[in-house]
């Protein structure tokens, strides 16, 4: 679906700006894009790859399994339906870490591997189970430290201060999760006290 409205987007705006005249400025915008998202692309892969390294340094250094540990028990008490010994807890896990050190990229096939997992709980069925329902709204909410990616295109960008993001995207996300847990704690009830009746 989103492909249909991507591609009506693109052949409405070049209808739009053939009718009006307009298709030298479109052509111009397209070369001025393309040329800047390759900059951008290039400012992006190091500074992820510099993160990615560190993540695997504190992978080889036990760091990423004690911040496993101290996340399982709180990870076990959202999830109850889902095993301690279940790979989706694991997949879960480093979805989340990598998001707290905002590694979209790296988090992105981690989250993908966690729903498969949440869906073979789920008996493979197309309704999504109240586990996968909540590890959504955790992953959207996206608790993160360190916004890694929005540093790197603030420096690419020349901010004085690219860093001054960390503190308010800190606040924002602990808002974001905490009302996303209480959210989906609540229609879990409401939705659970109207199956009792």
């Amino acid at each position: 679906m989103i492909n249909i409205i991507w591609v009506a987007m693109t052949v409405i705006g070049l209808l739009f700006a053939a009718a009006n005249g307009r298709m030298k400025e479109v052509n111009e915008a397209i070369f001025h894009s393309a040329n800047e998202a390759v900059t951008l692309c290039i400012g992006l892969i190091s500074v992820l790859v510099f993160w990615l390294g560190m993540m695997r340094i504190a992978q080889d250094a036990g760091l990423l399994q004690k911040l496993s540990n101290l996340f399982k028990p709180m990870i076990l008490k959202l999830f109850p339906e889902v095993p301690s010994d279940h790979p989706a807890v694991g997949y879960i896990l480093s979805n989340i870490i990598a998001n707290m050190f905002g590694l979209g990229n790296a988090a992105t096939p981690l989250g993908i591997k966690a729903m498969e997992q949440l869906k073979v709980l789920n008996g493979g069925k197309s309704e999504a189970s109240r586990s996968m329902i909540t590890f959504l709204a955790l992953n959207t909410s996206g608790l993160t430290l360190i916004p890694t990616t929005v540093i790197a295109i603030r420096m690419n960008y020349n901010s004085t201060g690219p860093t001054d993001i960390v503190g308010p995207t800190l606040v924002a996300t602990i808002c974001a999760t905490a009302g996303a847990i209480i959210i989906d704690r609540f229609f879990y009830h409401r939705r659970a006290k109207k199956g009792d009746k």
